[in-house]
């Protein structure tokens, strides 16, 4: 645990760590707009059949051929899926058309639209739906372009998460934001939707690199008592990219052009990246001492303390790091993750925690359109509950530990999508705010594991654990719209599942270790020896009941 001496010798918190912590925060800003750029670009707008295209319609107003060519549905509305095989301009001689019976005719056949379909542009003049016409027998491709973006988040958990650890947190960053850059700007010209799922398969796997990487960076360049701080400072500005989105997506209607937005600053993120030092706890635990001496005396440099970037040298930094270079010996891979107990529980439920905070997340934020209010609306109210959420968990983590701010949240947030299933239908005020307070839960939730799971594991394997841990969240990113259609037959039973899930994992959480105030662990044999405190908090327990009892007990317990 000796760096942390070493990095409070350079400097724990100067203009370096600053200048590093705000630079790696700004692609951050834009990474909500990729998570829940779908939302707009695949928002389906009111539609019905296109008119016969041999009929003339000159003469006519809109009203009129729509009533004579598309039959009405039972709330209604046009039918979004269904039309006349010939006009019926009888309908036309009567106010309404709510009986398509008369005495002595038959049925009126209706057939699929097959002359395309007409879209209401008033909330986005362009989307892939009205682009690629992905409604009615196609409308289960807009599920699929997302659930391929976070796909392409998944592999990229796997992917970068074990590449990092190898070749270098700085590096792997480069290239995900040229990725993420290359990748937004050729979905914004796709040709045709395979292409545009591509594209966004690709968005995903950087946008996987850019957390992993970017969160590594910034964990391993600060000192213990600020990464709370930190952390939650680098989670707001997830906030503040919801709430750009909603502005951004609000300026720019067309599809096209709000993809080719949010992608153009990753190109400015990749250009400022070259900058950045690597992780100086990476570099000696992969035996690159001498490079990490070069980045530790630049960054005292920095900080304006050169007489202590005099004295750092490589006889300084291995003796400090004996132990931590003695245990780092070898190389590591995900099966380190569950080689031993103490790793295999913390592993076991972070994965729980990871998988049902994304998983009923992402089932409460990619469905907009359901709450029948603005989608520009709810998308801001949406992401200004996550400032007092986010506020609440850091004086929470910083009181009480991040153990029970991890389990309060989780519960909470399934307790609220539980109570929304009592609530009725009509009563949509209601069933929003609830959601809504849900949402901010399940965000405070995402604030704590992020920074949880970074002290959890180690550095020799840090970047495999949180791309186990993203892994595992992008999977219940991807399950989640599947859960919604369950509810074609139950109701009820999507609402269920989305409460039910962090409520269980709660309880997973509750057996993690607290690490307040606690350093952060370089090996594997820091975490064993840090052990689980609700083992240690028995032993202490039980420790004081025996010395209540008979004193001798506990020396004898101890000597067993």
């Amino acid at each position: 645990m000796a760096f942390s001496d070493l990095l409070e010798q350079v400097g724990g918190t100067g203009r370096f760590q600053i200048l590093h912590v705000t630079l790696l925060s700004m692609p951050i800003l834009m990474m909500a707009s990729h998570n829940l750029l779908q939302n707009f670009v695949a928002a389906v707008p009111p539609h019905h059949c296109a008119p016969h295209a041999n009929l003339s319609t000159l003469s006519m107003g809109a009203g009129d051929v729509l009533l004579a060519t598309v039959p009405l549905g039972q709330n209604g509305k046009p039918e979004r899926c269904r039309r006349y095989v010939h006009p019926q301009w009888q309908l036309l001689s009567s106010n309404s058309s709510e009986s398509l019976w008369d005495e002595g005719l038959e049925e009126i056949v209706t057939q699929s639209c097959e002359d395309g379909w007409h879209y209401n542009e008033t909330e986005m003049s362009s989307t892939i739906i009205t682009e690629w016409d992905l409604v009615c027998d196609q409308r289960a491709l807009k599920q699929m372009s997302q659930t391929t973006y976070m796909g392409g988040v998944l592999v990229g958990a796997v992917i970068f998460g074990g590449l990092s650890d190898r070749f270098g947190r700085r590096f792997l960053l480069l290239i995900s934001n040229l990725m993420m850059a290359v990748g937004g700007t050729c979905a914004a010209f796709s040709t045709s939707f395979t292409m545009f799922c591509v594209f966004r398969f690709c968005c995903g796997m950087a946008l996987s690199g850019l957390v992993l990487n970017s969160f590594s960076l910034i964990v391993e360049w600060i000192p213990t008592n600020v990464r709370t701080v930190v952390g939650t400072g680098t989670g707001y500005c997830y906030t503040a990219g919801q709430l750009l989105l909603a502005a951004v997506a609000y300026s720019i209607r067309d599809w096209r052009w709000l993809t080719l937005a949010v992608s153009l600053p990753f190109y400015v993120s990749f250009l400022y990246s070259w900058w950045f030092l690597e992780s100086a706890r990476w570099l000696v635990l992969t035996k690159k001492p001498e490079q990490a001496v070069k980045n530790l005396k630049k960054v005292a440099r920095i900080n304006g303390r050169r007489a202590e970037a005099d004295k750092i040298n490589l006889e300084m930094l291995q003796d400090a790091m004996k132990k931590e270079m003695a245990c780092s010996k070898g190389s590591y891979s995900v099966v380190d993750l569950l080689r031993t107990s103490t790793m295999r529980t913390t592993t076991v439920c972070l994965s729980a925690v990871w998988f049902s905070t994304s998983f009923a997340y992402y089932g409460l934020s990619m469905d907009l359109e359901k709450f029948g209010v603005s989608i520009y609306l709810i998308q801001i109210i949406f992401g200004a509950v996550d400032i007092p959420a986010k506020i609440l968990v850091t004086i929470s983590m910083c009181m009480l530990g991040r153990r029970p701010s991890q389990c309060g949240a989780l519960v909470l947030a399934g307790v609220m999508i539980l109570i929304n299933l009592l609530v009725p239908y009509d009563q949509q005020v209601l069933r929003t705010s609830l959601a809504v307070i849900g949402k901010g839960c399940l965000a405070a939730s995402f604030s704590c594991c992020y920074l949880y799971s970074g002290e959890l594991y180690p550095t020799v394997i840090r970047q495999n654990g949180m791309g186990w841990v993203s892994m595992m969240a992008r999977f219940g990113a991807m399950v989640a719209p599947m859960v919604l259609l369950l509810g074609e037959d139950s109701p009820w039973l999507p609402g269920l599942i989305y409460g039910g899930a962090p409520i269980i994992s709660g309880i997973f959480a509750f057996f993690l270790p607290e690490t307040l105030s606690q350093p952060l662990p370089d090996t594997i044999q820091d975490v064993e020896d840090r052990g689980f405190a609700w083992k240690k908090d028995k032993r202490l327990a039980e420790k004081e009941d025996l010395a209540k009892k008979d004193p001798s007990c506990v020396h004898l317990k101890e000597s067993v």
